[in-house]
């Protein structure tokens, strides 16, 4: 049985998850990862379901507040598929679940990541964003899946694939398939911002217009 503090959100594994606890159920269950070293899951609820999740590590608490609230970092470290959901963990506060540990091929290609990478830059550039963050290979595809602007349902969709090739070619296949959106996108804010501008056009030359 293991402790589940089910949110609205994907954690993968390697992950470092900050998270601020606010609730009493989930302050006990913070209690128990420090004075019992319990590990615990983070299902995602979507689709108003639970289903698969990561199980997580409490890496450190770092700020305690007054009424038992904190600021906790975490670190995901497997995924699994809840099996039974208990409402009530036994003797606490919190939920739990029966769950299935899943196997995962982590076995990659340096071609897929090469490829992804340069996706992910072109991205950026489309974007303009400042400081982007930097990603060196070798590196796996968990690392990168926040940070491409996926849909919940995406990054979903992303954990249950077993296999790091297939995760890599689903994160290439978003990329070609947002980038052209995003250039189209600062088309029509370039368009926009000329609406109502002085332009100036090449004269047309009707010598060789037929009627």
């Amino acid at each position: 049985m293991l402790p589940l503090f089910p949110l609205q959100a994907v954690v993968y594994p390697r992950e470092c998850l900050p998270l601020h606890i606010f609730e009493k159920r989930y302050q006990q269950l913070i209690n128990d990862c420090e004075e019992e070293g319990v590990l615990f899951g983070i299902p995602t609820y979507i689709d108003e379901k639970l289903e698969y999740g990561t199980e997580v590590k409490l890496q450190k608490v770092a700020q305690k507040y007054p009424e038992g609230k904190s600021d906790i970092i975490c670190q995901g470290i497997r995924i699994f598929k809840i099996k039974n959901f208990y409402p009530q963990f036994p003797g606490k506060l919190y939920a739990g679940g029966e769950v299935e540990f899943l196997e995962n091929n982590d076995s990659s290609e340096e071609k897929l990541q090469e490829e992804l990478l340069r996706n992910i830059a072109i991205l950026y550039v489309e974007l303009t964003i400042n400081n982007p963050p930097i990603f060196e290979i070798p590196f796996i595809s968990y690392q990168v899946a926040h940070k491409i602007g996926l849909a919940l349902h995406q990054e979903y969709h992303l954990l249950k694939l077993r296999n790091e090739v297939e995760r890599l070619e689903y994160l290439i296949s978003h990329l070609r398939k947002t980038i052209p959106v995003v250039r189209e996108m600062n088309t029509t804010k370039k368009a926009i911002k000329m609406n109502g501008h002085f332009k100036n056009f090449d004269p047309l030359d009707f010598k060789d217009f037929k009627m």
